[in-house]
This record gives structure tokens, C-alpha cells and sequence, in this order.
């Protein structure tokens, strides 16, 4: 099984900027990559700040940008989104019971979760007691899982980053559900912090995915100020047999000369050695 791991688009009211950057073009060219190079995904999921404002316009521009693709899309919302708006315009989209944008499905059977992390008014994620009972129903009654939200879920050692994941009310028991299930969860991806991290957590694999945007700078040491730049947006391919997972990023926007080289010992030799 094929799965495109996108995240954080900060699709804008079509025509302005996101950070100097066009967001619409930026994710017209991941799409289009995503088309030409990997037609047989079996989903496209999207964690989340799929607008930069949360306007009605930026998710009417999502909807048409994703009508004509081939490959069924599930969508997240993070903290830059509004809940609202996003369920005005995708008016049919799954919720929870209590209005939450969480929701799951059944692939070749494992239970991929979508989870709703979304406070209100705040970049912190929150993921409140109800949200968890609906969660811990999932897990407890599937065999295996594989979770996806827009929040990273555990501390990343970045203090600047951290002040805005699962805050910490939430964190701890989210984590403790998380690791009462940890024998049948696959992995936890998320997005929201704009850079490829991986690690384990409560005995999960995790990773986070780059924006289509602009990236995040890792700084282990400011406390306040989140660092970023233009620099090269990718997405990810996962490809999962069985409990396996193997994440290769995708970096779409490359336009520059791709050097082709065998794979034979001789391959890499020095000019002068592989002519003797």
C-alpha cells in the first residue's frame, strides 16, 4: 500500500502570499508530482493547516484543487484552519459525534485514524477527554492502527517548537492511551512542525512531514521565536506492507540537472582506475 503524507499547505485567498510564497502554486506542483510519479496511492492525506487564515475562499480553492485528482484525498485541519468554515465548505465531510473533524477508515486492514487536534484561538494542539474516548473506542476495537493528526503529540526538544504542540493537560494522557495501545499502532504522523522528524514514542514509531511551504529551522536552544525559511518543500511517500513502514521525501519543486549512476562497484570508481 502506497500513502501520500502532505501537510501544512496555508492555502491563502488565491492571489496572496503565504510567508513570499505562492501556497496555491507551491501545492498545485506537489499534486501534479504526486499524479504524474505515483498514480497508484491509495489515499492522499493532508494533516492539516490547509489554510494559512482559515477563509472561506482558501478552502473553496482546496475543494477545486483537489476535484479532478485521481487518488481519494482525506483531509485534516490544524491550527491555522476554522473548524466552521472548513465544514461549510466541505459540508460533507465525517465528523465525530461531538463535532470533532475525527473520523477513520478501514484499508487492507488497518484502521487509519484522522484525528481533530484543534483548540480554539491557539497554535497549541488540544485533544480533550471526549476527544480521547472516541479515540481509545477506535483502538480498542480494531486490530491495528495507524494514526494521523496535525500536532505532534510528544516534547521534540525544541523549545520555540514546543510551546505549541499537544499542550501539556492533554499530552500526558494522550500519551498514556497511546501506549495502553502501542502493541497495535503502526505509526503516528503528523505535520504543523514543517520539518521530517522521527523518533518513537510511548513504543510508536512517529514522523513528521515538511510544508509544502516554507520550512522550519531546528534551534535547541530559543525559547520564543519559531525559525524558518523558503527552502526546498517535499512530501512523503509511505509504503507499508504489513506492519512495515518505509518514508522516502519527495522533493517535488527540483528543476535542476539528475545525474544517473549504475549500481555496479565499477560505477563509482575513479575515471583513471575504471579504465585500467
Amino acid at each position: 500500500m502506497k500513502i501520500i503524507h502532505i501537510s501544512d499547505i496555508h492555502l491563502t485567498v488565491p492571489g496572496e502570499e503565504m510567508g513570499g510564497l505562492d501556497p496555491h502554486a507551491r501545492f498545485a506542483q506537489a499534486l501534479a508530482d504526486v499524479a504524474t510519479h505515483h498514480p497508484d496511492a491509495t489515499r492522499v492525506i493532508i494533516t492539516g493547516d490547509l489554510t494559512h487564515w482559515g477563509e472561506q475562499a482558501a478552502y473553496e480553492a482546496l475543494q477545486q484543487a483537489v476535484a479532478d485528482l485521481q487518488i481519494p484525498v482525506r483531509l485534516l485541519i490544524g491550527n491555522h484552519d476554522n473548524r466552521k468554515t472548513f465544514l461549510s465548505v466541505f459540508n460533507d465531510h465525517p465528523t465525530d459525534g461531538a463535532g470533532f473533524v475525527n473520523y477513520a477508515e478501514t484499508l487492507e486492514g488497518v484502521r487509519f485514524i484522522y484525528l481533530d487536534s484543534v483548540g480554539e484561538r491557539t497554535h497549541a494542539g488540544h485533544f480533550c477527554e471526549t476527544r480521547r474516548t472516541w479515540l481509545h473506542n477506535e483502538l480498542a476495537n480494531c486490530d491495528r492502527a495507524r494514526i494521523f493528526l496535525h500536532h505532534n503529540p510528544m516534547l521534540l526538544g525544541l523549545p520555540a517548537e514546543d510551546k505549541i504542540s499537544l499542550v501539556e493537560r492533554d499530552r500526558a494522557p494522550f500519551r498514556d492511551l497511546i501506549a495502553a495501545h502501542s502493541a497495535k499502532i503502526d505509526y503516528i504522523h503528523f505535520g504543523h512542525v514543517h520539518a521530517p522528524i522521527h523518533g518513537c514514542f510511548a513504543g510508536v514509531q512517529f514522523a513528521s512531514v515538511a510544508s509544502t511551504g516554507n520550512q522550519s529551522i531546528p534551534d535547541f536552544d530559543e525559547a520564543d521565536l519559531l525559525k524558518g525559511a523558503p527552502m526546498a518543500p517535499s512530501y512523503f511517500v509511505l509504503l507499508i506492507q504489513g506492519a512495515d513502514t518505509t518514508i522516502h521525501q519527495m522533493p517535488f519543486t527540483w528543476e535542476g540537472p539528475i545525474v544517473t549512476t549504475g549500481t555496479r562497484w565499477e560505477d563509482w570508481a575513479k575515471p583513471d582506475e575504471a579504465a585500467q
